[in-house]
């Protein structure tokens, strides 16, 4: 089985990675044709997108558009701050989860409907599609991690929204009268998850982790060396055209030309076109 596996790095990661998937099928190397794709974060986005059937030319194309209907935000030193002091703090992944869980519960953002009009922009799609597409996301109060498909009785919507809630940038958001934070606080992409498959690929706008283990090539390489794998990360020309900011969505346009260009250099090799089959 095939799996495709998107990371999370904000409103210029979902750029980067249409970028780099469109790009990509300029080569001949088309990824929505995984059997699994795995979306945390900003990865949620662009698979929700990807797997709703919408023409990857169009997704490009919006994001030229600018940053209409996007709410600007930054992360601040304040903010990463608290993120290393969770991190650092004895215990394992789940009660690091909840410590930013409770943070983010008590943090003065946007309202739960604002927020949610920007992911309803975002991915204007109702229904779950008939492959295996797998968000995940942080039940804020007790850490535990939870990955949504459509047998979860989520609607997609809400799943993308709540895997995009960054803590102490958005909101919380309420699922079945539980409250979600980003799933990318487990790891920048969880591909752990592609676990049974024996072909991986991962496009990771961001290899930062708060844990070691956590990092995607680290999750990777723990999934066996039988496993044939590629992961994709922004060259240092896309890291600058893409901004300090990822929640900036001022460079989203560059994020995405800057993934179709880093797209074009990136070395496919024996081992990415047997993965994909080209």
């Amino acid at each position: 089985m095939k799996a495709l596996v998107l990371g999370g790095g904000g409103v210029t990661g979902v750029a980067w990675e249409i970028g780099m998937l469109a790009g990509l099928r300029d080569r001949g190397v088309d990824l929505s044709t995984a059997d699994v794709v795995i979306g945390t974060s900003a990865g949620s986005v662009v698979a929700a997108q990807l797997t709703s059937g919408r023409d990857l030319e169009e997704l490009y194309e919006r994001q030229l558009s600018g940053s209409v209907g996007e709410l600007p935000a930054r992360l601040g030193l304040g903010s990463l701050a608290r993120y290393a002091y969770a991190a650092l703090m004895p215990g394992d992944d789940r009660r690091m989860s909840a410590r930013l869980g409770r943070m983010a519960l008590r943090a003065r953002t946007v309202s739960e409907a604002d927020r949610r009009a920007v992911i309803e922009q975002r991915v204007p799609v109702g229904a779950w599609p008939d492959r295996r597409l797998l968000i995940t996301a942080i039940d804020a109060e007790t850490g535990e991690f939870r990955v949504f498909d459509r047998d979860s009785g989520v609607a997609l919507i809400d799943a993308v929204a709540a895997s995009c809630a960054v803590p102490l940038v958005w909101p919380p958001v309420t699922v079945d009268g539980r409250r979600y934070i980003d799933g990318g606080i487990r790891s920048p992409a969880n591909v752990d998850l592609a676990a049974g498959c024996d072909r991986v690929v991962v496009l990771a706008p961001t290899a930062r982790a708060l844990r070691r283990t956590a990092r995607p090539g680290a999750q990777l390489a723990s999934l066996g060396a039988h496993v044939r794998s590629a992961l994709v990360t922004p060259d240092p020309q896309a890291l600058r055209e893409m901004g300090r900011n990822v929640l900036d969505p001022a460079y989203r346009a560059a994020a995405a030309r800057s993934g179709r260009r880093q797209a074009a250099t990136v070395d496919l090799g024996d081992a990415w076109q047997t993965i994909m089959n080209v």
